[in-house]
């Protein structure tokens, strides 16, 4: 067995699931992690669309009981309905774009200096609307998620697909996407946790169609240590967000992803590290 490819496995699967519900990037992470311990084959590819599962299944385990009344009352409740409806509406931009823009951004977004660029822009980005949000707090109209309309989930879907580019985070752009089309950070970040479910699944499903191929039964114990461990990390990170966004802005997340992406870009530029990419 070997152990320094479980070990990266383990140190994957805990990025993976600490950073994928936070406003961070774990594709961009997975990335840059992946460059670092140098995991870029084509064994690679297979282990994230699996460790991307599991943190999938993390959220959904945390909202059971959510998941299970809507999936009970979508056919009688009214209320059930319009859930489904927001969330189908939602997912609808990112689907379509998906599909159509997968190989190009596969092909050249996929490396860990445009990361950098994607984690810093977004930061900046996202300490502009915390501002906005604090010299504006009339403008948050909608507090809960049954207040929502369907333009309103309609525009956090299209925020969604800025996150397409690796490093912009698909959490970090439906939330903040959310508070500037005047959603509350509570409700922009519980909306962005249901969204993540359709859209991460479809995204998993379709890139297991794709490698297909590299599937092999040889590799099942690194699958599972990521796994396990993206899915325990997972549910700390929804948890943890959840009671930090009660009391807290993301500034600290914008700040840690303008350090971080110009720390790879430091690196590159004084060749201390030689970043490469799948």
């Amino acid at each position: 067995m070997d152990f320094l490819l479980l070990f990266k496995a383990l140190m994957l699967g805990i990025v993976e699931g600490l950073t994928e519900f936070l406003p961070v990037s774990s594709t961009g992470h997975l990335i840059i992690a992946g460059s670092l311990l140098d995991y870029t084959d084509a064994q690679s590819t297979v282990f994230e669309i699996v460790i991307q599962l599991g943190a999938i299944l993390a959220v959904c385990w945390h909202f059971r009981a959510r998941i299970a009344l809507a999936l009970r009352g979508w056919r009688r409740d009214p209320a059930q309905r319009r859930f489904w409806l927001l969330l189908g509406l939602a997912f609808l931009p990112a689907a379509v774009l998906g599909v159509l823009l997968h190989a190009f951004i596969k092909g050249y977004l996929f490396h860990p200096l445009s990361v950098a660029c994607a984690l810093i822009g977004g930061g900046v980005l996202m300490l502009y609307i915390e501002r906005r949000a604090a010299r504006r707090p009339e403008a948050i109209r909608i507090t809960a998620m049954d207040d929502m309309r369907w333009p309103d989930a309609l525009k956090v879907g299209f925020a969604q697909c800025v996150a397409m580019w690796p490093g912009v985070s698909r959490s970090g752009a439906t939330i903040m996407g959310g508070m500037l089309f005047g959603l509350s950070r509570q409700t922009a970040t519980e909306f962005s946790f249901f969204l993540a479910i359709p859209t991460m699944f479809a995204a998993t499903f379709y890139d297991v169609a794709k490698s297909w191929d590299l599937l092999r039964a040889d590799d099942l114990p690194v699958f599972t240590v990521g796994f396990a461990a993206s899915f325990l990390f997972g549910l700390l990170a929804v948890k943890g967000l959840i009671y930090f966004v009660s009391r807290h802005t993301f500034n600290s997340f914008a700040w840690y992803r303008i350090v971080f992406g110009g720390v790879v870009l430091l690196t590159a530029w004084l060749g201390w590290v030689q970043w490469t990419a799948d």
